[in-house]
C-alpha cells in the first residue's frame, strides 16, 4: 500500500508481527465468488442489511503475506565528530556495511484452486539494499505455506505467488471493473497493521483517478478503510468479484482518512495472467518526455484546455523520433483515443503491444496532423531513470555576466538574460556552439520563478522561434501581447535534465 500526500508517496507495508486467525467455513474448496452461492446471500440491487454472509464466503480466500528479508545497512560511527572518528570506519562517519533482518506484512488473495496468489509487488520486494529470503502465506485458519515468487511487475505493482498442498484452495475471481460506478458498495478484506481477517466496507468514490504514479496510473478510489498492511488485498463488489487490488491511500496522517486507491481488475487481470504463465511484461514506448497542457500553455497557443500533452523532448532512434514527432508537438490522440488528464499519453501507449503501428494525432505550428508510429518496447524503470540523467557535471557557478538591462523583459517575464557566447557556454558547462539566452536573474515573485525557472537555465526558443538575443525575445513577447495572448511558451534547457517547454505568463 502506498501513502500519497501532496506529490509524495510511500509504500504501505504493515510493520506488525502478529496476524489474527479467523475461521473457514465448510465447503471452501470451491470458487468463493460462485454466482449460484452469491445470489443466495446478496440482493442484486443495493447493499445487504449485513456484509456478514458475503464476508464469510469470501474471507477464506484472502491471505496474509509476510517476508523475511536480509537488509544491508551502513553502521554508524560512534566516534563521529571527535578526534577518534578515523579509528572507526571511514572519515565520513560511516562504518563497515552490516546486515540486519527485516520483514514486511501485506495482504493477498488466491485466484485458483491450485494455489496461485495475487498481491502487490512492493509487498514482496525488499526496500533499499536487501534480498527477500522467504515469503510466507498465512491462511485465515492459521495454516502457513512457504510461497514461490512466480513473477512480478514493478510498473503495475503486481506480483504472483504460488503455494501448494494436497487439497484444493478456496479462491476468488476477478470481476469487471469497467462496469463499476461511483456510489457502488464495495468490501475490502486484508491485513492492516498485521490484524489479519479485517473487513471494511464503503463505496466507490471515483472509477478513474490518477495520482502521478506512472504508466499505469489509473485507480478506483474508495472510502472503505484501508491502511498499512492492506497492500495487495482484494476490493470486492456485491457479487463477490475482485474489482480492485488495494494499493495506496491519500493521507496527511499515515492512516486512513477515507481516500483509498485500488488497481482496477481490468488493468490487473491480464498482467496477472501473463505473470502466472511466466511471461515478461512488455509495454509500448514512444521515447518522449511529456508535460501537461496547462491553462497558460493553452492560452499561449490557443489550444483547448484539458486536452493533450506537450512533447518536451524526443529520444534519438526511438519510436517517436523515427516517426518524425518533434519537441513542441502537442499530442491530442493515440489510436483514436483522446489524450486527457484521466487518460494520459503514457497510459495509452503503454497498453499498446510493442511492434504495433498506430496513428497519433498532434498539433504542430497550429496545424493538426496525424503520424503513424510503430511502438517500441518500454525500458525498465531503472533504465529510464538513467537515461533521463543530465550528462554534464555540476560546475561551480561562475556566470558573473551582468544583466542585459532589458527592462521590458524584466517587467513582462521577470527575467534578466544574456546572449550565450563561448565564454558563458564554458561557465554553464555546455557546448561552445550552444545558442540561446542564459538566464542571469529571476524575479522571485514572477510566474517564471513559480514555474521553476532559475538562474543558469538557458532559453532556447520562444513560441517555437529560436532566440539568440534579448531583442528577439522582446519582439516575440510584444507580438504575443498584440495577439491577445496571456503567456508565451519558452523552451528551457535546465541545469540538469532534458530541455522542456514552459508556458510563462506575461505580466
Amino acid at each position: 500500500m502506498r501513502y500519497a500526500y501532496g506529490l509524495t508517496s510511500a509504500l504501505l507495508i504493515g510493520g506488525a508481527t502478529i496476524s489474527l486467525v479467523t475461521g473457514q467455513p465448510a465447503g471452501a474448496q470451491v470458487a468463493q465468488n460462485d454466482d449460484s452461492r452469491i445470489q443466495t446471500t446478496v440482493p442484486r440491487a443495493g447493499a445487504p442489511a449485513s456484509f456478514a454472509d458475503l464476508t464469510e464466503q469470501l474471507a477464506p480466500a484472502v491471505v496474509n503475506i509476510s517476508t523475511r528479508q536480509r537488509v544491508e545497512v551502513q553502521s554508524a560511527n560512534p566516534f563521529a565528530g571527535t578526534p577518534f572518528e578515523g579509528l572507526f570506519g571511514d572519515r565520513r562517519g560511516g562504518g563497515q556495511p552490516t546486515t540486519r533482518e527485516g520483514q514486511s506484512l501485506g495482504s493477498g488473495f488466491i485466484i485458483s484452486a491450485d494455489g496461485y496468489v495475487v498481491t502487490n509487488n512492493h509487498v514482496v520486494t525488499p526496500q533499499g539494499n536487501g534480498t527477500v529470503e522467504e515469503i510466507t502465506v498465512t491462511m485465515p485458519d492459521g495454516a502457513e505455506y512457504e510461497a514461490e515468487l512466480v513473477g512480478k511487475d514493478a510498473d503495475s505493482d503486481l506480483a504472483v505467488l504460488k503455494i501448494s498442498r494436497g487439497e484444493p484452495f478456496p479462491f476468488v475471481k476477478f470481476g469487471d471493473s469497467a462496469s463499476a460506478r461511483a456510489g457502488d458498495w464495495v468490501v475490502a478484506i486484508g491485513n492492516p497493521f498485521g490484524l489479519g481477517g479485517t473487513v471494511t466496507s464503503g463505496i466507490i468514490s471515483s472509477v478513474l483517478r490518477t495520482a502521478g504514479a506512472g504508466a499505469y496510473d489509473r485507480f478506483i478510489q474508495t472510502d472503505a478503510a484501508i491502511n498499512r498492511g492492506n497492500s495487495g488485498g482484494p476490493l470486492f463488489d456485491m457479487q463477490g468479484n475482485v474489482i480492485g487490488i488495494n494499493n495506496a491511500i491519500l493521507s496527511p496522517s499515515g492512516g486512513s482518512v477515507g481516500v483509498g486507491f485500488a488497481i482496477p481488475a481490468d488493468t490487473a487481470a491480464p498482467i496477472v495472467e501473463r505473470l502466472r504463465r511466466g511471461e515478461t511484461i512488455e509495454r509500448g514506448y514512444l521515447g518522449v518526455g511529456i508535460g501537461p497542457v496547462t491553462d497558460d500553455f493553452a492560452a499561449a497557443l490557443g489550444l483547448p484546455r484539458n486536452r493533450g500533452e506537450v512533447v518536451q523532448s524526443v529520444v534519438d532512434d526511438e519510436a517517436a523520433a523515427r516517426a518524425g514527432i518533434e519537441p513542441g508537438d502537442v499530442v491530442i490522440a493515440v489510436n483514436g483515443r483522446d489524450v486527457t488528464p484521466d487518460q494520459t499519453l503514457s497510459f495509452l501507449v503503454a497498453n499498446v503491444k510493442p511492434g504495433t503501428t498506430i496513428p497519433i494525432t498532434l498539433i504542430r505550428d497550429g496545424q493538426r496532423r496525424t503520424v503513424n508510429v510503430t511502438v517500441g518496447t518500454r525500458p525498465s524503470a531503472e533504465e529510464l531513470r538513467e537515461s533521463q540523467m543530465f550528462s554534464e557535471d555540476d560546475a561551480e557557478d561562475q556566470m558573473n555576466a551582468p544583466l542585459d538591462g532589458n527592462e521590458f523583459l524584466a517587467q513582462k517575464l521577470g527575467l534578466g538574460a544574456v546572449a550565450i557566447n563561448p565564454a558563458i557556454a564554458r561557465q554553464l558547462g555546455v557546448s561552445a556552439d550552444t545558442r540561446g539566452l542564459a538566464i542571469a536573474a529571476v524575479n522571485p515573485n514572477s510566474d517564471a520563478a513559480r514555474k521553476g525557472i532559475q538562474r543558469r537555465d538557458i532559453i532556447l526558443s520562444a513560441n517555437y522561434q529560436t532566440v539568440t538575443s534579448t531583442e528577439q525575445l522582446e519582439s516575440i513577447v510584444r507580438e504575443a501581447e498584440e495577439e491577445g495572448r496571456e503567456a508565451i511558451v519558452l523552451r528551457i534547457q535546465r541545469i540538469r535534465g532534458p530541455a522542456g517547454y514552459v508556458a510563462v505568463r506575461i505580466q
